[in-house]
Formats: structure tokens, sequence, C-alpha cells
């Protein structure tokens, strides 16, 4: 094994009989080929990095294994990605690329605001960001322009309040099952590293859960491929668009192995060497009766007056997953996993932006109905206040005192709900948003991830103790 990751180096002890402590360049990685001489090598495991390099690697006259170097390139490389979208009918959002900031302008006009820009070939959504209007752009691209180099700025059209989707699949070159299909809780814009996601989907209808799973299955056999793809959708007004393709194992593989007891980077590895899916005894999808949440940890505490606050480029040091039969109880289980502990009474302070406030009137009612007080900033409690919620009104920090730092502060807040607004309350919402990290108050920043509190929220209060079930039991359940 080669890993350049010190992070990550611990465990290859056990799954490895030598390990290469290397950069992951094409130089390294021929000078360990050289003296190994190897039957082939193996790109799908190491994420973005070693795929960025397998085809000069292949080049040099090293078997890549499984899914082929020219596969990989036609799902990496913009234009040919397009043309094969394109070749199959199926859509993916308006996007362009640009070398200036007169170019990026000229696109952005043709396609409309807001667009996703971001430089080529990085890491981790790094750089990555949503632009409502030309000064956003300006300001990104003379940022993004020294870390592309020669390679051009994408844009994309963003697709605002749309549901996006992550597949795993496992391919032998001829058939496709599909490993997983997870919805995203949080709603497309934040990074899929970021984002917590629920298998089966549970609000994806079962027609668009079939697009999905035929789009997933078209592009596989298109590419040829040979071990796992992973595949991110958007969905938005029934309308399904494929954001990306990637012919490797993505973050999401452990936890959907877990989730449906079948180790799917061991088959893949499998098939890279010569199986069948069929010789495998793995040809169709399982149908899991529990629900399996993947949540993300973060590094916020560690790092006081950062901001909280969820976006495309990714922040999670970490993965946690909650099972159960339920999605409240199983969404409550990744929660405390991933050290976030929901109040089950008490107050909650909410501020949300103004185009979430009519959407913050039913979590704001099912709070007080579960017997929540409520308190919120001044145009989110007027909202409340004219659809009958009771509400307390709590000052900005530049407002007046007591202000919503001083009630974290004398522990009057045990939950807080503030999705992030204009330039003009930003630097205010910072400040009482890393004033609840501090004081270990949990902090919800998005409106799909209060819905999904609030459901665990109810379940807690509901049901008093937690289940307890060994995940054997789980896999045993599905065999039946």
């Amino acid at each position: 094994m080669v890993n350049c990751n010190p992070e990550t180096v611990s465990t290859d002890y056990d799954t490895s009989d030598k390990l290469y402590f290397e950069p992951l360049t094409v130089e390294d990685v021929l000078n360990v080929v050289d003296l190994e001489k190897p039957s082939g090598i193996i790109v799908q495991f190491g994420g973005q990095t070693p795929l960025n390099i397998a085809v000069p690697l292949s080049k040099a006259g090293v078997r890549v294994l499984g899914t082929s170097p020219d596969s990989i390139d036609r799902a990496e490389n913009r234009k040919r990605f397009q043309e094969m979208l394109k070749k199959l009918k199926l859509v993916q959002p308006e996007n362009g690329t640009a070398f200036s900031f007169e170019e990026a302008r000229k696109v952005a006009e043709t396609i409309g605001y807001p667009v996703v820009v971001r430089p080529s070939y990085v890491l981790g959504g790094r750089a990555m960001e949503i632009v409502f209007d030309d000064a956003e752009l300006k300001n990104f691209m003379e940022k993004a322009l020294a870390l592309s180099g020669e390679h051009p700025i994408l844009i994309d059209k963003f697709l605002e309040d749309a549901i996006e989707v992550d597949v795993d699949a496992i391919c032998d070159g001829t058939s496709c099952v599909i490993g997983g299909i997870m919805e995203h809780i949080e709603e497309a814009g934040i990074h899929s590293g970021d984002s917590a996601m629920v298998l089966p989907p549970h609000t994806l209808n079962r027609d668009t859960v079939g697009v999905i799973r035929d789009y997933t299955f078209a592009m596989a056999k298109e590419l040829k491929v040979k071990g796992l793809i992973n595949v991110q959708y958007a969905v938005k007004n029934n309308v399904v668009y494929v954001l990306e393709v990637n012919p490797r194992a993505s973050r999401t593989v452990p936890f959907i192995s877990k989730a449906i007891g079948i180790p799917l980077a061991k088959l893949a590895t499998k098939i890279m060497l010569g199986k069948t899916l069929k010789e495998l005894g793995f040809t169709k999808e399982k149908q899991i009766s529990h629900i399996a949440v993947k949540e993300s940890v973060f590094p916020f505490i560690k790092f006081p007056g950062a901001d909280a606050i969820l976006g495309p480029e990714m922040k999670s040091t970490g993965e946690v997953m909650g099972i159960d039969s339920t999605f409240g109880k199983a969404f409550l289980k990744s929660q405390l996993a991933a050290g976030q502990k929901l109040p089950s009474k008490g107050s909650v302070f909410i501020s949300v932006k103004n185009q979430d406030k009519r959407n913050t009137v039913m979590i704001a009612k099912k709070l007080t109905d579960l017997g929540f007080k409520i308190m919120a900033t001044t145009g989110t409690a007027d909202t409340l206040k004219r659809n009958d919620i009771p509400v307390t009104t709590v000052p900005r920090v530049n407002e007046g005192r007591p202000n919503i730092i001083d009630l974290i502060k004398n522990g009057s807040v045990d939950l807080m709900i503030n999705t992030p607004g204009g330039k003009s309350t930003r630097e205010d919402e910072i400040k009482f948003r890393s004033t609840a990290i501090l004081y270990g108050i949990p902090l919800i920043t998005t409106l799909s991830g209060a819905q999904a509190s609030v459901s665990a929220i109810e379940s807690m209060i509901k049901n008093t103790a937690i289940s307890v079930k060994s995940i054997q039991k789980y896999h045993k359940e599905i065999r039946r």
C-alpha cells in the first residue's frame, strides 16, 4: 500500500503486507512499482488523488486493475463527461468554464445566479463557493485563479432547495448492483462529506428513486465500470440532475456496507481480480427494513471563534452512524454519537434568514407542542407571533442587553437554530454561533437539519429509553 495520509497510516499495518509512506505522485508511485513489480495496481480506494494519476500511470506502462483509465478520464474530464451525458440523454445543471472574471461573468449571466464556482482538480470542495452576484464572483475569481493554475474555473447553476442524493454501486463490467441510495438531510449546496444522509431515502417517491437507479445503471454500463462507482444527484421539481460521477469507492462505502451487511470493498477487489457479481453471490440490491443515518463530526469546539456554518467546502473530520426502526430514533442515535446532545426540554433560540421564515413556523409550532419555550430575534419573532406561536424577542448582539450571547452564557439556551442571513447579519451571527459552540449548546444551521432534529427530539420524549440491538441482528433480519 502507498499512502501519504498520516491520519490513516496507523490502520494500514492491518490491511497490507508492506506500507510505503510516500507522496501520491506519478514519480513516487512509479518508483514503488519499479521495486515491487506488481501484476497490477488498484486506484479505487484512495479517493480523488489516485484517480488523478491513473492516466499518466497507465501511459507509463502500469496495469491499472478494475475500471480502465480511459473510463476514469471520461468521468473526470468535464468535456468528455458532458458528451457521455448527452449520449445517454441525461440532465445536468447548466454549466460553463472560465479563465478570467469577464469569462466567468458571461457564463453566470447566461445560466443565471446563483452559481456554484470552484477551481478544477481540488479536494474536499476546497475554495468552492456559492455566489449570488457579480461582486461576489469577482472576489472569488481573484482567489481561485491563483489556486487553479492552468486549469479552468468550473461554474454550475446552483439548484436552490434541491434534494441531494448519493448512490454507491458495484459493477463487474456487464452487471451492476446498487449498494445503497442515500438521501442527504441537508439541502443542496452543502458538501456531501458534511451532510447527514439517510438510507433508504425517506422523502423521495418511488418513481424518482426508480429514475435514479436507471441513470446509475446506464452510466455504469457506458463507463464499463469494474469495481465501485459513486454518483451524486440533485432532485428538484421531480427532475433528476446528474452532478458528478466518481468511478471509485466513496466515503460512504463503509457506511452502506455496515447498513446492508455486505463488504462492498472486499467484493469490489475480487471483481478487479476477475470475479463476477454472479460468482460472488451479490446480484440483487438489498432492501433493508431498518433506517441508517450517517452523520458528520466537526472540529469547531477545537477552534474557538471559528464559524460553524456549513457550505460547499468540506469541514468535517469524521463520521458516525445511527441505526433504528424509525428515522427519528436513528437520527437521535447519530446525533448522540456525533456529540450533539439534543435537549428534551427547555428553551430554543431561533434566528433564520428571510426565505426560511415561512418554513420555520411549523418547526417552532412542533417545538412548542413538545413543551419548549421559543426565543427569537426580531424578524423571526414577528413571523412566529403572526402565526400565534408564543415567543420571546431577544435583541441581537448590537441591539441591547441582555442579548443572545448573554443568554447563552447564563445557561438560558438549550438549543439554537440559525440559518445564515445576508452580509449585514453575518458578523453578528458568527459571534453567537461560535459562543454556542464554546458553551456546548447544540447548534443547527439548516432548516432540513432542524426538521430532522425535531423528529429526533419527539422520538426521545415519547420513548425515554434508547433501544440497543447489535448490527448482526439487523443483518440477520435483512436475510430473512
